[in-house]
């Protein structure tokens, strides 16, 4: 009953002040029915809305600092930072120690990439705040925008210290860690939180995300199981340990772990997208695509589900289907490369040569560093019997990635397809010097016989040399 009353208050508020803004019509409120007015349009997500109100409140009550506060904060939400720090100079002349004066400056400072100043802000204002674990964080950001790492470590530790359930300070600390190379080495100031409280969650799953970051995913599954024994509602523990398993290749218990989140947390665009990508490497692809289809239902903008999608469908040999979803994550994503690539591939599985090599293009374009890019796009023509361009993308490829051996062996191929055998014993040793095991992709263009073997011949004779 009173929540009735007081929303059909509030309705008549906001139905008064849009009268007003709209006749002009005249009428009285009050700073604090202002300030209730503004925080109406932001709860419903209406910014400019409340930055309207927050101007006309500021015009009527130049002096009212919460209103001052709230026009400066809407102001850096649009990103109108420059304006926000002007209307942030009466604030700091009437309040010049108020804490939350000096927070909203600092992070106006952060924003606009003026760290030092974001700095002195948050430095004043910290033994007058009540959330210092906040303030070191913000601090500990300023120092890592400049890669200041060991004076950001430092800060986002003092935030710890408070806060041990900060996860946005703990995930930069280990970032940090690992910038200077002394992830392994934190291991004992992870360990210190399970010591001084062996039952705390926060601390094994913190463990857990270090012992992760350092590859030693048995481990890290063993901290997060301790923290779910624990506290069996962390979703977050149940999700980190499902993405180790995901590392050590344990797909089907990945999948349980990603459940067992959503059963926590509900639905979530991320952890079915998850849970799709550990069917399709378990080859389930009907499966996958039916969670990658929860992902996009949830955030339609998804090109990573999107081309999920595709990309089961591709290996289903579905290749029209495939060209459709490649386009929508394209739609949402046109500088991705692999989306590109998994786009020419199908064009060309289907026969439009034309709109495969504009795809194979673009990819070049966008990461020319990517060895499939040439090894397709070469193949394309290889199989059209074109060798000669074959041979060429094959030479690109190679001026990009010297390094590569999977691009020496392949222009042997053509090499010897196109009768160049002197080029192409030259580019065969360059291939087993960067990379011998691998001289084994050979032979899947050499089925018969008695090619495989006198290539062979020549590679034995390398290998006696060089022994």
């Amino acid at each position: 009953m009173a929540e009735d009353f007081k929303r059909d208050k509030q309705n008549e508020l906001i139905r008064k002040f849009e009268a007003y803004l709209k006749d002009q019509e005249s009428h009285y409120f009050d700073s604090e029915s202002l300030e209730e007015i503004i925080n109406h349009y932001v709860n419903k997500g209406r910014v400019n809305d409340a930055l309207k109100a927050a101007e006309i409140s500021v015009g009527q009550y130049p002096f009212a600092t919460e209103l001052l506060l709230l026009k400066a904060q809407l102001l850096s939400d649009l990103n109108r930072h420059e304006e926000a720090l002007a209307a942030m100079e009466t604030l700091s002349m009437m309040q010049p120690n108020d804490p939350e004066v000096l927070c909203l400056r600092g992070n106006i400072h952060l924003d606009l990439e003026c760290f030092d100043e974001a700095i002195e802000d948050f430095k004043l204002a910290l033994p007058l705040t009540s959330e210092p674990d906040e303030l070191n964080y913000n601090i500990g950001l300023a120092y890592q925008s400049k890669s200041q790492f060991s004076e950001a470590i430092q800060y986002y530790k003092a935030a710890i210290e408070v806060n041990l359930h900060h996860d946005s300070a703990l995930y930069e600390l280990a970032f940090c860690l690992e910038a200077l190379g002394e992830l392994e080495g934190s291991l004992s100031y992870y360990q210190k939180f399970i010591d001084e409280d062996p039952y705390s969650e926060y601390a094994w799953y913190n463990l857990g995300i270090v012992l992760s970051k350092l590859e030693r995913f048995k481990e890290a599954i063993e901290a997060y199981e301790y923290a779910i024994a624990i506290d069996e509602t962390f979703s977050s523990a149940h999700f980190n340990m499902a993405n180790a398993l995901m590392s050590l290749e344990k797909y089907t218990q990945a999948i349980d772990a990603y459940k067992s989140t959503l059963k926590i947390e509900g639905a979530s665009a991320e952890t079915y997208y998850c849970i799709a990508e550990a069917y399709e490497k378990l080859v389930q692809y009907e499966l996958a695509i039916r969670y990658f289809r929860k992902a996009v239902k949830i955030e339609p903008f998804y090109s990573e589900a999107w081309f999920g999608i595709g990309h089961c469908l591709y290996h289903q040999d579905k290749w029209h289907e495939a060209i459709h979803f490649f386009n929508k994550a394209l739609k949402f994503n046109v500088e991705n490369a692999d989306y590109w690539l998994a786009l020419a591939c199908s064009e060309f599985k289907v026969g439009n040569i034309v709109s495969s090599q504009d795809a194979f293009e673009e990819a070049s374009q966008l990461d020319p560093k990517k060895t499939d890019v040439w090894l397709q796009w070469s193949y394309l023509h290889y199989e059209q019997g074109d060798y000669s361009k074959a041979i060429d993308l094959v030479l690109h490829g190679i001026d990009e990635i010297p390094e590569d051996s999977n691009l020496y062996y392949r222009i042997t191929a053509y090499l010897v397809a196109a009768g160049k055998y002197k080029q192409a014993f030259t580019f065969l040793e360059n291939g087993l010097v960067l990379n011998f095991e691998n001289h084994t992709v050979l032979f899947e263009f050499f089925p018969k016989l008695a090619t495989q073997k006198a290539l062979f011949r020549i590679i034995d004779q390398y290998r006696n040399k060089e022994s």
